[in-house]
Parts: structure tokens; C-alpha cells; sequence
């Protein structure tokens, strides 16, 4: 049995306390799971092009040759005529194994698989087309820098073969927060592709702790997410790199949304867009209103404890077994089992902010939800916070690109690799 209290969100390893004023049911120091990290050191099998015999000029690669103390999370470019287009980048270290890696696709670079080890020398080779024919080739040898002494923590609340609600963002967590003059590149290191193809963006959240990537609609079902968090090696301006590579593939299930309504206090549930089932609820009184606003279930617990004994309205204060518990913000709002609140349930606002259902409405909402549901709640006396939850989805999709460090296309951007 879990045990939420008021103290404050503890996010993972991060030592991250939200900065929200809490409300609602209690929020916990919960430790986040988050994909596990690939640190620098890996490498793979290369996977070449398929060159002419050099007839053109050499050309200038980056890292330049000879360059020391290169990051790990280091890309390799090359100066090309106009109109020149990369046909191979072979990258070796000094005893010949090879790395593997994509050319983005605009041509701009080419991008290890996986961080490059710290101190060690490497080899690139760059061949590059001419639109007459005409080949060309450079090679640089360079060394990465050595492993720094500080760096930030990172996470991703995405895992391998779990499939996910629709409403589901990818969110990375930073702490300490990347500096807004960092986001930019940082951002550029964070790769999405989905399947079937959906166009997307990054969010930053305001103190750069968090950035959420969404389309402009809820996901298709069945979509893939293949999600690289390419933070390894990544120099700031703080002072501290970034510290590893977090990859995972993750799958889109089913639609199935929740829409409350605090006119009627009724809860519509729809399953691929048709209405299935309508619950009473009793959300939060006026002193502590539940947020409106588009929320997304974020962590689910059969049975755990509610404990607001440190709150400092002593009308807030209590320990209560809780089942059918659903997190939808980190201030403390859940969508819950309320037994206690049965005989007002569709008709007063009672909660400390949560979502109220009956014990047999909660548990059938239960064994449904996934981990990215939506629910949206309208009405109430409070409007959501930015932050106070995955809130990616309670933005216009003009306000949320609007977040982000790089120019976004109209319609959303497509894979960068």
C-alpha cells in the first residue's frame, strides 16, 4: 500500500520538489521510475553509404582535425559545395571499431547511435556527391573530452512495451532546469518518430525542468512512439552536461477519455468516441476547487493512504485509506473511490479537490484507464496550472508550439532523423 502525503513531489532521482501550492487530496513524495540511461561508451556497427572514388576537392569535417576534448554527444558535419549531398559517414575509433548512426534529414549532420566514449580518439570520414558527378571526401581525427565532474539529472516517463492512453505526452525531465539559452540545442537532441507518421512538437515548461512532445491531436490508437532523449555529454551554459541517453518504444492503446462536468457533476466516459457509461461525481468545494482544465492520468494505485496531516488549514487535515486511486495532478488531485460521499455524489462538491466516485464506479473506471487518459474537467472555481501535471494537452496547439526553442512548421514537424 502506497502512502500519499502533502509534503511535496519528490520526481524520481531528481530531488525535484514541486514548486505548487498544494491542494486536493494530498500529494506524495512519490520516487518516479524513469527509462533506464545509456552512458557514454557504446559502440555498434556502422552503417555506411555507398561512395564513389574520390574526384572532387577534400572536404573540411567537423570536429575539425586534430580538435581535443570534443563533448560525447558530438556530431560529425562536413562543408559541402552547392548543391553537394552526403552519401557515407564512417565513424572508428582508434582500433577500428566502427559506430553506428543516422545523417539527419536535412543533411545538416550525422548522429552517433549512441554517446561516444569519454577520452577516447575517433576517426570520420565524410564522402559527399556533386549534382555533376563529382565526389569528394574529407577525414578528421578527434578526441572527446574526459568524463566532466558535473552534470544534471535527467528522466523519461516513457518504458518499452507498455502501451499508454492517447493523451499520453513524451515528457523529459531535467533538474537542475536546461537555461532557456540552452533549450535550443538540447532540443535539437531529442528525436520522436511515430507510426504511423504524426507530426509533432516540443513545450518547454517555464523553468526548463520539464518539455512535453504532442501532436496536434490526441494520438492515433495503435501509434508507436520511438523516443531517443540524446542528453549525454550535452555542454550548458551552467556549467554541467547533460548526463545520459535514455531510448524506449512505447505503444498508443485504445481512445478512451473522461469528460466532467461540474454543472451537472456527471462524468461522461467515451470509449473510441462513444459514450459508454455516465458516473455522478462530486468534486471539490469552493475552498478547495478541483482544477479545470484537460488532465491526463498520470500513476494509478489499487490501495494507498492519503495523509494532508501537514497542511496548514487544519479543516484540511486527515489520514484516509483510499482505493481506486488515479493521479491526475502533482498538487494532489486524483480521481478516486469515495464511499463517504455516495449520497451527494451527482449532486454537491464535497472532495478536497479530487475527482469523487462511487467504490463500484472507481473500480470499473480502474480496470479501463491507462496512463495517458485524458480527462477533462469544465466549471469549477480554479483553472489548471501549467505544470500541475502533465498538462501538454490543456494548451491550444497555437499556444503549446509557442513553448518551443525551434521554429516549428505549420501543421507540426516531422522526424529530425
Amino acid at each position: 500500500m502506497g502512502r500519499f502525503t502533502r509534503a511535496g513531489v519528490l520526481v524520481g532521482t531528481l530531488g525535484l520538489v514541486a514548486s505548487l501550492a498544494l491542494s486536493g487530496c494530498g500529494a506524495d513524495p512519490v520516487a518516479a521510475e524513469f527509462v533506464p540511461g545509456e552512458t557514454p561508451g557504446a559502440t555498434e556497427t556502422s552503417t555506411p553509404g555507398t561512395p564513389g572514388t574520390p574526384s572532387g576537392p577534400p572536404l573540411a569535417v567537423s570536429p575539425a582535425d586534430g580538435s581535443k576534448s570534443r563533448p560525447v554527444s558530438v556530431e560529425i558535419a562536413a562543408k559541402l559545395p552547392d548543391g553537394g549531398e552526403v552519401t557515407q559517414v564512417k565513424l572508428t575509433t582508434a582500433d577500428g571499431a566502427e559506430v553506428k548512426g543516422a545523417l539527419r534529414r536535412d543533411g545538416s549532420s550525422w548522429v552517433p547511435s549512441a554517446p561516444l566514449k569519454w577520452s577516447t580518439r575517433y576517426v570520420a570520414t565524410v564522402t559527399a556527391s556533386q549534382p555533376d558527378g563529382t565526389v569528394s571526401e574529407g577525414a578528421s581525427t578527434f578526441t572527446t573530452m574526459a568524463k566532466p565532474g558535473s552534470m544534471i539529472n535527467s528522466g523519461l516517463y516513457l518504458f518499452d512495451d507498455r502501451t499508454y492512453g492517447v493523451a499520453m505526452p513524451v515528457v523529459a525531465e531535467f533538474h537542475p532546469g536546461i537555461p532557456e539559452k540552452d533549450r535550443a540545442k538540447v532540443q535539437k537532441r531529442m528525436f520522436v518518430q511515430t507510426d504511423p507518421p504524426q507530426p509533432g512538437a516540443w513545450h518547454w515548461v517555464g523553468n526548463g525542468t520539464q518539455a512535453y512532445y504532442r501532436a496536434p491531436e490526441y494520438w492515433k490508437p495503435g501509434t508507436m512512439l520511438s523516443v531517443r532523449i540524446a542528453l549525454a555529454g550535452i555542454p550548458l551554459s551552467n556549467g554541467r552536461y547533460g548526463n545520459v541517453d535514455r531510448t524506449t518504444t512505447a505503444k498508443i492503446g485504445s481512445a478512451f477519455e473522461m469528460k466532467v462536468a461540474n454543472s451537472d457533476k456527471q462524468m461522461r466516459v467515451y470509449e473510441n468516441g462513444k459514450l459508454v457509461r455516465t458516473l455522478p461525481v462530486s468534486l471539490g468545494k469552493k475552498k478547495t476547487p478541483s482544477s479545470s482544465g484537460t488532465l491526463v492520468v498520470m500513476e494509478k494505485k489499487e490501495s494507498t493512504v492519503f495523509d494532508t496531516m501537514d497542511d496548514p488549514d487544519p479543516d484540511n487535515r486527515y489520514v484516509t485509506d483510499i482505493d481506486f486511486a488515479q493521479r491526475i495532478t502533482w498538487g494532489g488531485e486524483y480521481i478516486h473511490a469515495a464511499p463517504w460521499s455516495e449520497h451527494v455524489q451527482g449532486r454537491q462538491n464535497v472532495s478536497h479537490g479530487c475527482v469523487n466516485v462511487s467504490m463500484a464506479d472507481a473500480r470499473w473506471l480502474f480496470q479501463r484507464t491507462k496512463i495517458g487518459d485524458p480527462i477533462t474537467i469544465t466549471g469549477t472555481e480554479r483553472k489548471l496550472a501549467a505544470g500541475n501535471g502533465w498538462t501538454a494537452w490543456n494548451l491550444s496547439w497555437s499556444d503549446f508550439v509557442k513553448g518551443s526553442a525551434l521554429p516549428v512548421p505549420e501543421g507540426g514537424a516531422g522526424p529530425s532523423l
